[in-house]
């Protein structure tokens, strides 16, 4: 009894955490003092090196709450908020995914040249692909073998 308890908690728990990273999480919009931005490069300790789309390159901090949890890389949509006092700097308080940046990107929150790299994003995308060329392969081998056994 205690087994089944457990298990069902667990699923629950991560049922929830699914939610958060899946598609339902609301877009979030840049306000006042906030810009995009997408990192250039990873300069390690929490620190990167974005260009925001207002056309200036800044110092990007990874805020510790974000550092931990979600992971960033060279060519990721983010929202920045920008200092008053240090233009030159700005801290990371959000991070895209390929699916919400292409939406910003339709909506007109960016810019159409901005690049958003589906490449270094395991996105979906690629792993459709790849799976439906495996289909196609595999179906064909087995009718293969079929034939071949009843031949002997």
């Amino acid at each position: 009894m205690g087994k089944t308890g457990k298990g069902k908690g667990g699923k629950n728990r991560r049922r929830g955490k699914n939610d958060n990273s899946g598609q339902k999480r609301e877009l979030i919009y840049k306000e006042e003092g906030l810009e995009y931005a997408q990192i250039t490069k990873m300069l390690g300790n929490g620190r990167i090196e974005v260009s925001c789309f207002d056309g200036i390159k800044r110092m990007g901090h990874i805020r510790g709450k974000l550092r931990k949890k979600v992971w960033m890389g060279q060519g990721d949509i983010i929202l920045v908020s920008l200092r008053d006092f240090q233009d030159d700097q700005c801290d990371v308080v959000h991070k895209y995914n390929s699916d919400e940046a292409r939406t910003l990107k339709s909506v007109g929150e960016l810019p159409e040249n901005a690049k958003i790299n589906e490449t270094d994003t395991f996105g979906a995308d690629e792993d459709e692909d790849v799976n439906f060329e495996f289909g196609a392969d595999d179906d064909d081998d087995e009718d293969d073998d079929e034939l071949d056994i009843d031949d002997i």
